[in-house]
């Protein structure tokens, strides 16, 4: 659709619906039609001119399904919006369309039993602040906890804090259901439990509208956050590793940095050398005496120790200079940086972290995060930061990690497929007929179902019960 048609498509939606909360003001519709996609400098350069026509921000469910049925008579795009805390474009409408800004929905459902259910739109700090009295807590969420929406995590996120002991948010038993709108005439609400509901994760929005994700949670501990700091970068990788490899000690976050990027937590700055390494680490009250024995074999020495109710008290948690934070504090200092999403073989990640960090030296950085993988295997991934020159050298680097049996979830790319997913699922492309039959949602993001015609589609993929 021309642009001219979008914009009459939208005033014929606005003057049907003025009840509606519209945002219309170019600059403010443009400002809210971003992510953090400029962490690429390709991403930013492809996308620097992509924006919605208009923001709606709908305050329940019928105003969301009138809007959608609108959407759908006009044939118009929809592009759903959380927190905008995601790296790859995910929000950035490609061909215009309505922007759906989902922060109205914001409650907590149901909780008990170790589970919750809350609304795709709520900051996953605000389901902490919920359950934590009660004694649970989230199994994974991303440093951007306090920005960043249950919707956004479930439709671009990935793993974060926690993962080092339930691991990304995909794995097995982490998500329990979802309930989703479909795009149609005449919309309709659907539960789809797990496994089925991971169908639509990671899928950048673009194969169905989440309104409510079930999460499992885990139980609460007395956390202590900790900086520690190395003079050589092995023993600070050798203590990591000891610490994520340790049963019996409870963590809830392990993150490895190479010199120089504690020199760039300018917060933390005279707590420790620019030269030295560091690694951040999250612990149980009840283990930090452990945690003291292994950084001292190791020839550490603790830099920054306060607890979580200190962090959460002065609002400055180590736990926001770890997972993609940590490019966010790089750039503030040298905005010529990028970054790589890499993952290691869980049978000889040491070697080959070690390897990559002496064959780059200072052009790639080793930030490394350490998880358990879906199956349940200790192992670690990279944000490694880049020191950009060119896209022809940065998609060399990219090579050399491959050549090496490093696997590269590229960030420098806003198609589904050619990032973390890395291949077209025809599963995932059944949803979005299944729920988005018209394409409406997020075109252009999911390569697959411009070739869905040459793919063998299931016409029935999901489990759906009326809600």
């Amino acid at each position: 659709m021309e642009s001219e048609q979008r914009k009459q498509a939208v005033a014929q939606i606005q003057q049907a619906l003025p009840d509606l909360e519209w945002t219309l003001q170019a600059p403010k519709v443009k400002r809210m039609s971003r992510d953090f996609h400029w962490f690429s400098p390709v991403l930013k350069r492809q996308l620097e001119d992509k924006q919605a026509d208009a923001v709606v921000r709908p305050r329940d469910e019928e105003e969301l399904r009138l809007l959608v049925a609108a959407c759908v008579r006009h044939q118009l795009p929809l592009i759903m919006r959380g927190g905008a805390t995601g790296n790859y474009g995910q929000l950035v409408p490609l061909e215009g369309g309505i922007l759906v800004d989902m922060t109205a929905f914001n409650q907590v459902c149901e909780f008990g039993n170790g589970a919750v259910r809350a609304q795709a739109g709520i900051k996953l700090a605000e389901i902490e602040t919920h359950t934590r009295p009660h004694g649970w807590e989230l199994r994974c969420m991303p440093s951007t906890y306090r920005l960043a929406s249950l919707g956004g995590l479930y439709g671009g996120g990935f793993g974060g804090i926690g993962s080092i002991n339930y691991g990304p948010l995909g794995a097995t038993g982490n998500v329990l259901s979802v309930k989703v709108m479909t795009v149609e005439a005449e919309p309709r609400v659907l539960s789809v439990p797990a496994p089925q509901a991971l169908l639509l994760h990671h899928a950048y929005g673009s194969n169905g509208i989440v309104l409510e994700v079930e999460l499992a949670l885990a139980p609460v501990h007395r956390w202590i956050e900790r900086l520690d700091a190395f003079d050589d970068f092995t023993d600070a990788l050798d203590y990591a590793d000891a610490l994520a490899r340790s049963p019996g000690l409870v963590k809830r976050q392990i993150a490895l940095f190479a010199a120089p990027i504690p020199s760039y937590f300018s917060h933390l700055n005279g707590s420790y050398r620019a030269t030295q390494h560091a690694v951040i680490s999250v612990v149980a009250q009840e283990s930090e005496g452990l945690s003291h024995g292994l950084v001292a074999r190791f020839n550490g020495h603790n830099a920054v120790r306060q607890t979580a109710e200190e962090a959460r008290e002065t609002n400055t948690s180590l736990l926001e200079y770890c997972w993609n934070h940590t490019t966010l504090h790089a750039l503030k200092v040298d905005s010529s940086l990028t970054y790589l999403q890499t993952a290691f073989n869980y049978s000889n990640y040491r070697q080959q972290i070690i390897n990559m960090n002496t064959l780059f030296g200072d052009e790639v950085i080793s930030h490394i995060e350490f998880l358990r993988d879906n199956e349940g295997n200790i192992t670690a991934s990279g944000l490694q930061l880049v020191r950009y020159s060119t896209e022809e050298r940065l998609n060399e680097i990219m090579q050399i990690f491959r050549e090496r049996d490093v696997k590269i979830n590229n960030p420098h790319v806003f198609q589904i497929e050619d990032g973390k997913q890395g291949n077209i699922r025809p599963e995932v492309v059944s949803v979005k007929k299944s729920l988005d039959p018209n394409g409406l949602l997020n075109p252009g993001k999911l390569r697959g179902w411009e070739i869905r015609d040459q793919l063998i589609i299931d016409d029935n993929p999901l489990l759906l019960t009326d809600r």
